[in-house]
């Protein structure tokens, strides 16, 4: 024993002198050494203290999404429609009313009071479906909405016009069913169904609309070679309006950077869903990732700051959400779409049953799990959802042609719910399931 501890400490001696010799040089050299010899401990706390903060931060925000309640309801139109797309306003001139606005089946697009939910405008948007709906960054009197019948056009709210202040018209072909504006509101882009063996991307350049009344604006030019079937949803970077996501009933969920001089060089990534990408959207810090919710109810989540690495960019792949998210007794018949949670960095999907219940589902890379369930607004399917972040509100719209304002705490003055409303859409689903692998131009 004597002989072991004789050369343990032989070993100890030889390991840990010359780091002593460094501290002690250290402490001895520099003026500070032993205030920040002393704080060191300190910085680690706060790093774990971060941490639970922000884990408490996300149980607070699940708790806010579970506890949301009716606050209002629309009154019923004489003209029953599904809601089918909405965006809200972002309040960009101080004083200015907060509105939404929601493309309808029946080619039309209302304008409402986001606080009342009282209708203010209706548009007629012309024949055939509605591409969606969108408001300007920068002039939240501004609305957008692409039309099948091959244009985007934009209103003024502020205007007692029926005709819009501007029309972006496309190709003859051009069928188009998503569109979207870009962060800084100078670039439009809209996608188009598949008009024999093309399918297109058309970009134009949307500044001074409210300068040219009434003017309509060619293409600026389009992509053409990065899908091959109907092009369902686009949506460009939250904060950088260079960057633009695709997806297409093709599977693929392609990511660009408009500013390169091609469409080659444009193409970043291309991500493979394994089915017909129904909605998808920007998420993480920084907005650097990209997730997609499939027509047969399946999700993908990619990271984007993994493409110039090793690491897989895949966070997560569900096949089928119904089958791996528990809704209790409710059961879970759909999803709606993707909504992140900026205050928590925290990434949810929406979805719901055929009788009108809405589940929130919470998004890790370990899976996902049920964060609460919405009962008693809707009576049939919601296909409809925009989240205000302002003051931590939920609308929602869907085939019973109503459109509910849902938050933390609040109580209905009505509890009336209404009926089911069976109305003729004319809007079908496109589900194509395809098995082809996910790849990426820079991996």
């Amino acid at each position: 024993d004597v002989i072991a501890g004789f050369l343990y400490a032989i070993l100890i001696l030889v390991v840990f002198h010359p780091v002593v010799d460094l501290i002690d040089n250290f402490n001895l050299t520099y003026k500070y050494a032993p205030l920040i010899i002393i704080t060191l401990p300190g910085f680690s706390l706060l790093q774990v203290s971060g941490e639970a903060g922000g884990m408490a931060d996300v149980a607070k925000v699940e708790e806010q999404l579970a506890g949301l309640r009716i606050a209002g309801r629309s009154e019923p139109s004489q003209d029953p429609a599904y809601l089918l797309d909405m965006d809200c306003s972002g309040a960009a001139q101080p004083g200015s009313p907060r509105l939404v606005a929601v493309s309808c089946s029946r080619q039309s697009l209302r304008v409402y009071d986001r606080d009342t939910l009282r209708s203010l405008r209706r548009y007629r948007g012309g024949r055939g479906p509605l591409g969606g709906v969108r408001f300007a960054h920068a002039c939240d009197s501004l609305v957008f909405s692409a039309c099948s019948q091959g244009s985007v056009q934009c209103w003024d709210v502020r205007s007692a016009t029926q005709e819009p202040v501007q029309v972006f018209s496309g190709y003859p072909s051009n069928v188009f069913i998503s569109f979207d504006v870009s962060c800084s509101d100078l670039i439009v882009c809209a996608g188009t169904e598949k008009e024999e063996k093309d399918t297109f991307l058309v970009f134009w350049d949307a500044r001074g609309v409210t300068d040219c009344a009434s003017a309509t604006k060619e293409p600026l030019g389009v992509y053409s070679e990065s899908h091959n079937d109907d092009i369902t949803k686009i949506r460009f970077h939250p904060l950088k309006p260079n960057l633009l996501a695709s997806g297409s009933t093709d599977g693929l969920v392609n990511v660009f950077d408009i500013n390169k001089d091609n469409e080659d060089d444009a193409l970043i990534a291309t991500c493979n869903s394994e089915s017909s990408v129904s909605s998808l959207g920007w998420s993480g810090q920084d907005y650097k990732q990209v997730y997609c919710v499939t027509h047969d109810e399946g999700f993908c989540w990619w990271d984007m700051a993994q493409l110039d690495t090793e690491e897989p960019i895949t966070l997560l792949h569900v096949l089928d959400v119904r089958e791996s998210v528990c809704a209790e007794n409710h059961g879970l018949h759909y999803l709606v779409g993707g909504l992140y949670h900026e205050e928590a960095g925290k990434l949810f999907l929406v979805g719901g049953t055929s009788t009108g219940n809405i589940h929130l589902i919470s998004c890790g890379t370990d899976g996902l799990s049920l964060v609460g369930t919405l009962c008693g607004g809707h009576s049939a399917t919601v296909r409809s959802f925009c989240w205000s972040p302002t003051d931590q509100a939920l609308l929602t719209g869907g085939e019973d042609a109503q459109l509910l304002l849902w938050k933390p705490g609040a109580v209905e003055r009505s509890l009336t719910k209404k009926a089911s409303l069976k109305i003729s859409s004319s809007v079908q689903k496109r589900v194509r399931v395809h098995s082809t692998s996910l790849k990426s131009r820079k991996k």
